[in-house]
């Protein structure tokens, strides 16, 4: 492709961008910019360009703890570029192409800057190619909690919300940038390795087994994984009123957890078909879950097809992670500050099966929560559900309990029949995409002009303080 290159009238007037460009050669390019300024992870993700697609090989042997990796990712530029960032924390990068071309790099912290020997136009396509190398490393939260890459007894599991997925492959790691996915992954013969969406592919030769996985949907890569170890793996597939094919079911189970989450996992295809039912489409082309050691992390996560359980998962939290499929996971947050449109969601969406199932209404949870949540959750009135006051503070209560208080408090408000448009319909409406606090408020008031949702809003949404109970 042709390009038009401004040429600079003498190498002196360049020398303060010879960090980006050759003297004489000109540029009409600037350098993505680092981060896309998250008001909680300012670092996360990059300017510059929209990755469309990562293609990702590795290897992996538990014996040394060594990963090696080739990242093939496809993206276009959203200015013209003489130079942008990928997010790799730790590894040994060992050589980076642009296209069919070496690219010089360095790196600064999890920054790693790529320069292409030629620069990039607005709107243009490309690939960067990265190899690297090494032992992948645990990333510790603001909370305190690990993701990244953890060891296991047996293999590895990698979960990466918020920012641990630098710490296995690069990329533009922030939500508000999602991507398909193709991961192949070689491990020794015996061990399994389940990512996201479909299992394309198994290989033995040589003692190394290679596991090909396929997500055609948008991923946000904060729920990518990849589990390496040795699962009893259950496949069926899900019979819908929804939809004229059967949905796949994929489960991979550590055999010491078997027995504990037989009867709990079972429940998957009626979990499926009242989600379906509530929330409208399944956006996603398989489901399942992946059951790991209780010791091998700290919390559940909603990785992308199947939630990640550290031991047997309760039906509670099997129907919040697979609730946050639809809430999370196809409707993403713009900025880590929305999260509570992940977790109240999938929050409430508990209170709803419980319902639904003979369990508490959704009322009598909020009046018990609203009377004496605090004795339970110590923070729950310290700072509302879209404000919270840190990166440390997204995954607290507020954020879940009083995040569910708010969708309860719009039901109460528009009654059941609207309330259950607005929930299918916000996930339609943004199915696959990203959205924000700001936009929900919007829609919410859209779908129902002649509700006045201006105290909810101050009080239960952005308000200090324990609200009135209205």
């Amino acid at each position: 492709m042709s390009r038009s290159v401004r040429v600079a009238p003498a190498c002196a007037a360049v020398l303060l961008a010879v960090a980006l460009t050759a003297c004489g050669a000109g540029a009409h390019g600037t350098l993505g910019g680092f981060g896309v300024r998250d008001p909680f992870f300012p670092k996360a993700g990059n300017g510059g360009y929209d990755v469309t697609h990562y293609g990702l090989t590795l290897a992996y042997d538990p014996r040394t703890s060594r990963l090696s990796g080739k990242a093939a990712i496809t993206a276009r530029a959203t200015q013209d570029l003489s130079a942008f960032d990928l997010d790799l924390r730790g590894l040994h990068v060992e050589s980076v192409t642009v296209g069919d071309h070496s690219a010089r790099w360095d790196r600064a912290g999890q920054e790693l800057t790529v320069r292409p020997r030629d620069e990039l136009d607005d709107g243009e396509t490309f690939r960067v190619t990265v190899r690297y190398s090494g032992i992948p490393e645990p990333i510790t939260d603001p909370d305190g909690s690990q993701e990244g890459w953890l060891r296991t007894a047996d293999g590895a599991l990698a979960l990466g919300e918020p920012t641990g997925s630098m710490a296995w492959f690069p990329g533009n790691h922030h939500p508000s940038d999602k991507a398909s996915y193709d991961l192949a992954v070689t491990v020794p013969k015996g061990l399994g390795a389940v990512s996201n969406g479909e299992l394309t592919g198994e290989r033995t030769t040589a003692g190394r087994t290679t596991y090909t996985w396929h997500t055609a949907e948008p991923m946000a890569s904060y729920v990518a994984t990849l589990a390496v170890g040795r699962y009893d793996i259950h496949r069926y597939d899900i019979t819908r009123s929804t939809a004229p094919a059967g949905l796949p079911v994929y489960v991979a189970v550590d055999p010491t957890k078997a027995a504990a989450s037989k009867k709990v996992l079972a429940g998957i295809p009626k979990i499926m078909e009242w989600a379906e039912y509530n929330f409208g489409p399944y956006p996603f082309s398989s489901t399942g879950a992946i059951v790991d050691r209780d010791a091998d992390a700290d919390y559940a996560l909603e990785t992308q097809n199947r939630p990640v359980f550290p031991g047997a998962p309760d039906t509670g939290t099997l129907v919040h992670e697979l609730a946050h499929q639809w809430f999370g996971n196809s409707v993403t947050p713009k900025t880590w500050r929305d999260m509570w449109l992940n977790e109240g969601f999938a929050t409430y969406a508990e209170w709803l099966w419980d319902e639904d199932h003979g369990g508490d209404s959704a009322q009598k949870t909020f009046d018990a929560l609203y009377d004496h949540g605090a004795d339970i959750y110590e923070d729950l009135w310290d700072f509302p559900p879209a404000r919270p006051t840190s990166a440390a503070h997204i995954s607290d209560s507020p954020v879940y309990q009083r995040g569910a208080m708010v969708l309860h408090r719009i039901r109460q408000t528009v009654g059941d029949d609207t309330f259950y448009d607005i929930v299918q319909g916000w996930a339609a409406a943004h199915r696959h995409g990203n959205a924000d606090t700001a936009d929900f408020t919007a829609y919410v008031e859209k779908q129902a002009p002649d509700e006045d949702f201006s105290g909810i809003w101050e009080e239960w949404l952005y308000g200090d303080g324990k609200p009135a109970k209205g």
